[in-house]
């Protein structure tokens, strides 16, 4: 049954990537709901094995409802980019298919208590790990204006990032700016009267910027995605999913170091760096959802999918 914690994006085209069914030790490094994770289970043959990890304590009690009752899953909560470390006490120190999924799970923004969205009015918040101390509300209170401008500027790609800072710094000494509606107010109203009528909402930029933020997801994340292609076995496959170009531009680039790393001048006859291929990238231009996909699950329209397979040597 299909879970409505969270829609999987392009379910479909990533199974056929990882090809589950050729079995092994599979890793779900973004659980959220378990969409993909049910698809690999659905494929994974017996004696087979598949790891989800979440940082959110709400996505490791969802799977265990859904697969409690499976003996090839196991759920951990944690982070994927300590993926290694998380999976030693399961005697894994390889993996055969990876999935990650590095959006935000349909759940955390349509639960309006996690204050993730500008769309419903709630305490700010935005933490995918709950347990963990910083919050958007420390981010958008406390942060010197400076910041707040790089923030919104650089993760959320944001062109008025500076009017925006201002209007959150002169607004927040009135009062503490508290919640999702007052802090989507305060963006709206700094930005022309042009920009508000965009098709996207004015607030969206600014708050994929404060959650990136508040959540870390950029912060080590080309080494993240490098140390997990690293782990996969030879001929194993990592499959990533994108939100944003931030996120995009990074896995291109971890993926390309990865397959060509060579470092001798064009003109050199042969190689003398030493450095050796590691992977193929087997999606030559990323994939996107289809059109059936995308009028089903609007979220899935800004989401490009890569991948890329360990070389057996």
């Amino acid at each position: 049954m299909q879970s409505t914690y969270h829609v999987p994006i392009m379910l479909g085209e990533a199974l056929e990537l990882l090809n589950p069914e050729r079995g092994g030790v599979f890793v779900d490094g973004t659980l959220g709901g378990g969409g993909h994770s049910s698809g690999i289970l659905s494929l994974l043959p017996e004696g087979s094995r598949l790891f989800g990890i979440d940082r959110d304590d709400e996505a490791i009690e969802e799977a265990g409802k859904r697969f409690g009752d499976n003996s090839k899953f196991t759920a951990i909560h944690g982070n994927f980019f300590d993926m290694r470390t998380l999976l030693a006490p399961y005697g894994v120190n390889g993996a055969d298919g990876i999935m990650l999924d590095l959006g935000v799970s349909s759940h955390q923004l349509d639960d309006a208590s996690r204050g993730f969205s500008y769309m419903s009015d709630a305490k700010l918040d935005m933490r995918m790990d709950r347990s963990q101390n910083i919050s958007a509300f420390d981010v958008v209170n406390t942060y010197p204006k400076s910041q707040l401008y790089d923030i919104i500027r650089y993760y959320g790609e944001e062109r008025y990032a500076s009017r925006i800072a201002d209007a959150i710094d002169r607004e927040r000494q009135a009062s503490p700016i508290d919640t999702t509606t007052r802090l989507s107010e305060i963006v709206k109203r700094a930005m022309p009267a042009a920009a508000r009528r965009e098709s996207q909402h004015p607030a969206k930029r600014t708050f994929q910027a404060i959650r990136i933020e508040v959540n870390g997801e950029l912060s080590g994340l080309e080494e993240a995605i490098t140390n997990a292609a690293r782990f996969l076995n030879p001929g194993g496959v990592i499959a990533v999913i994108t939100f944003h170009s931030l996120e995009d531009r990074i896995v291109k680039r971890v993926f390309k170091a990865l397959q060509d790393p060579c470092t001798c001048p064009p003109s050199a006859p042969i190689c003398t760096c030493g450095k050796e291929r590691e992977i193929e990238i087997i999606t030559n231009k990323p994939l996107t959802a289809a059109d059936t996909e995308l009028e089903a699950n609007p979220r899935s329209r800004s989401a490009k999918l890569r991948a890329a397979r360990k070389l057996i040597r």
